[in-house]
């Protein structure tokens, strides 16, 4: 009979690549992740690994037991679940991922209702960028997190993984309020446009030779300004990086630069010394959790919660509906 723990054990080595990876994520030795796959190999009766130079690969019967292995988990999910509800009367933590505009914004009016109506439960709220997010509700780390996408990084289906839809917010081009427009560029239109009528690719190269700020590499934030002033025909010249939204604001305020901001970085009422100019990309926010989770009374509750909790003019968006 094949071990569900060490199916777990191949899945993250096919998702993560290299056993130390493995072994880092999950709080083991390097040794005993290799132990219990060389355990698993004599269990299913045929190799399962390949060695390539320093590293390991999976073998087609390999990459074979991975897809079982992600059907047997998400059973397991679903009666997990099953038995949470049977039990009734929710308990214990409840471990969620969120995005630092997202915490500040929503998470907090959604975790008092959810103390007002599971009281027994604990909610315990790690900041978490989505791009770590997969690995950690695969490792266990998380129970449930909130993930953005945006229209130039759209996010590919994670094995493992399954999100429901939230809200949606507008993005907005931050610039000096008395920064004069490039000669060589379009006007830019005046802001906030609510209707989103904006010619994007006019506006973002207004401001192709100004420098920018951006998220740092490796972020959506990042790639979603990257990429979107390239499909506007010029690749920004970063001078800022910063992750944080208000400190985005700030450098703008300062002259520092251009950016672009989602809705929800904008907070309070905006800095005379900034001007906002409404895109027609989107950001949009989703719930995600294990394959099989999603009828886990904790993590439905949850998402009632911060589906109460998110404001009215998000709640309309696309993404939200």
């Amino acid at each position: 009979m094949l071990d569900v723990r060490r199916l777990r054990l191949l899945r993250e080595l096919a998702r993560r690549g290299t056993i130390a990876a493995v072994a880092e994520a999950l709080t083991f030795s390097p040794s005993a992740v290799s132990q219990q796959l060389t355990v698993l190999e004599r269990e299913a009766g045929l190799p399962l690994l390949e060695r390539t130079g320093r590293g390991v690969r999976l073998t087609p019967a390999g990459q074979n037991l991975v897809r079982h292995a992600e059907a047997v988990l998400e059973r397991l999910e679903r009666a997990d679940a099953d038995l949470a509800e049977a039990r009734g009367g929710l308990a214990g933590a409840l471990r969620i991922g969120a995005f630092p505009t997202a915490t500040r914004a929503i998470v907090p009016a959604a975790l008092i209702t959810l103390a007002r109506r599971h009281p027994g439960l604990e909610p315990m709220v790690s900041e978490t960028d989505p791009a770590a997010v997969a690995h950690a509700l695969r490792a266990g780390d998380l129970d449930v997190a909130l993930v953005h996408e945006y229209d130039f990084v759209p996010t590919e289906p994670e094995p493992g993984l399954a999100t429901e839809p939230l809200y949606g917010e507008a993005m907005y081009l931050a610039a000096p309020a008395t920064e004069a427009p490039d000669p060589s560029g379009t006007r830019p239109a005046e802001a906030p446009d609510p209707s989103g009528g904006s010619d994007q690719g006019a506006v973002l190269r207004t401001h192709a030779r100004a420098p920018w700020i951006t998220a740092t590499p490796g972020t959506l934030c990042h790639a979603m300004t990257v990429r979107a002033c390239q499909a506007a025909g010029f690749t920004p010249r970063v001078r800022h990086q910063v992750d944080e939204f208000a400190t985005v604001l700030a450098l703008v305020a300062a002259g520092q630069g251009v950016a672009v901001v989602p809705q929800l970085g904008v907070t309070g009422p905006t800095d005379p010394a900034v001007r906002l100019t409404r895109l027609l990309m989107e950001r949009r926010t989703n719930l995600a959790f294990r394959s099989g989770a999603g009828a886990h009374p904790a993590v439905a509750a949850f998402g009632a919660a911060l589906r109460a909790a998110v404001p009215p003019d998000l709640a309309g968006s696309r993404a939200g509906t």
